[in-house]
């Protein structure tokens, strides 16, 4: 395994470290958080739900694919070379967001915390696993995975605009905390765990020269940003 592809692992362990240093700080984070300004908190509920899997994959996500598509596919390719492209640019977001979920949900299964609200009843370091009910599957973030990985997807194939989506990721992070969902380790792990499902799918993908190629140092960059720093290929 190369150095890049090993090195990946950075996030999974900053992922752990993060979660433990927030954890004691949960309930306080949690119990101040319900008590924001009226105006905060609708604020959060109304942008809680973007984070929603569904929504990731068949809303936004088709829009603002075609629009990438739009921008960065040159205008003399061929309509079976665009849709390729965008076959490509779907199957990229939609294999993301599916493994995030996928790897989400089983960790919900397998570890089942409580939810916040359930906070004052069983206190917030309650673990119930296997019982595939919902009030259970606080750890990780479902809302937070899925932003993460949409939002990580859209980093690596447009870096210049790297920040805003992180940005974009945090605020839908913060807000499950705000509206009383999850616990800020939950949204952490989800987020970091997100991230890092966009990141592996693109070395997949480069790997197969599709969407990406691995840099000289051996990292994948959307390939129209690797063909201008490297010249013509084929």
């Amino acid at each position: 395994m190369n150095r890049p592809l090993m090195s990946t692992g950075w996030i999974l362990l900053a992922t752990v470290i993060l979660v433990a240093a927030l954890i004691p700080f949960d309930p306080q984070v949690s119990l101040r958080a319900q008590k924001l300004p009226a105006g905060v908190l609708a604020f959060n509920e109304r942008i809680t739900d973007f984070g929603k899997f569904g929504w990731m994959i068949y809303g936004s996500g088709i829009l603002i694919i075609l629009a990438y598509i739009a921008h960065t596919v040159s205008r003399n390719e061929t309509i079976s070379a665009k849709a390729r492209t965008g076959r490509r640019v779907f199957l990229y977001f939609f294999l993301t967001i599916g493994s995030a979920s996928a790897l989400v949900h089983l960790l919900k299964f397998l570890i089942g915390r409580a939810r916040p609200e359930l906070l004052l009843e069983l206190g917030a370091y309650s673990f119930t696993p296997f019982t595939g009910n919902t009030l259970f599957e606080s750890f990780p973030s479902g809302h937070s995975a899925a932003v993460g990985s949409f939002c990580g997807a859209f980093s690596m194939l447009v870096p210049r605009l790297r920040l805003l989506f992180l940005v974009l990721a945090l605020a839908i992070g913060i807000s499950r905390v705000v509206v009383g969902a999850h616990y800020p380790s939950d949204v952490a792990a989800g987020l970091l765990l997100g991230l890092w499902t966009a990141l592996m799918m693109a070395f997949v993908f480069a790997r197969r020269n599709w969407l990406f190629r691995l840099d000289d140092r051996g990292w994948p960059r959307p390939k129209t940003l690797a063909e201008k720093n490297a010249g013509p290929q084929t």
